[in-house]
C-alpha cells in the first residue's frame, strides 16, 4: 500500500479539519510545526489513503494515538474505539475546563481519547495556560 498522500489531498484535509487538529483543537497559527495528516484507522491496522481515513492531527496527538484504534474508558474500564474526528462531533465527547486548559471527555470515547492520546499531559497544559493568558484558548466555537 502507497504513503503517498497528494499534494491536493492534504490541502483539501486541511480545509476540512479548519487548520485544527482533529484532537486536541489547537490551531496550526499557534503550534509550533505543522499539523500532520493522521491515518484515522492506522495503515498497520488495515487503514488506508482514502480521504475518508485522513484527518489532521498535532505532533502529540498523533504520536500519542501511534497505531491505536482503541483505548481504555477510566471509569468503565471497557476498551472503547478512539474518537474519530471525520465522523464524530468534537463537542459531544469533550468539554474544557473551566479554566480552558485541560480537555474533559464526556463519553466513554472521550475520556478513552483522553486517556490515550495524553491529551492533559504536561507540556501541553502549559501551552494552553499561555493560550489562555492572551486570549488565544479555547476555541470561542468549542465553548
Amino acid at each position: 500500500m502507497s504513503d503517498y498522500v497528494s499534494e491536493r489531498l492534504k490541502i483539501k484535509i486541511r480545509q476540512q479539519a479548519d487548520d485544527r487538529c482533529g484532537y486536541c483543537q489547537s490551531l496550526q497559527k499557534y503550534v509550533w510545526g505543522t499539523l500532520e495528516i493522521e491515518h484515522i484507522i492506522p495503515k498497520s491496522k488495515g487503514g488506508s489513503n482514502d480521504e475518508q481515513n485522513l484527518w489532521l492531527a498535532c505532533r502529540p496527538c498523533n504520536l500519542y494515538k501511534s497505531d491505536q484504534t482503541h483505548g481504555i474508558d477510566p471509569i468503565t474500564e471497557e476498551n472503547i474505539a478512539l474518537f474519530n474526528p471525520r465522523t464524530q462531533r468534537w463537542q459531544e465527547h469533550f468539554s474544557w475546563s473551566d479554566d480552558g486548559v485541560y480537555i474533559l471527555g464526556l463519553t466513554s470515547c472521550g475520556r478513552a481519547t483522553v486517556k490515550a492520546l495524553q491529551m492533559n499531559n504536561p507540556c501541553v497544559t502549559t501551552v494552553r495556560h499561555a493560550w489562555v493568558s492572551v486570549g488565544w484558548h479555547p476555541p470561542e466555537e468549542l465553548n
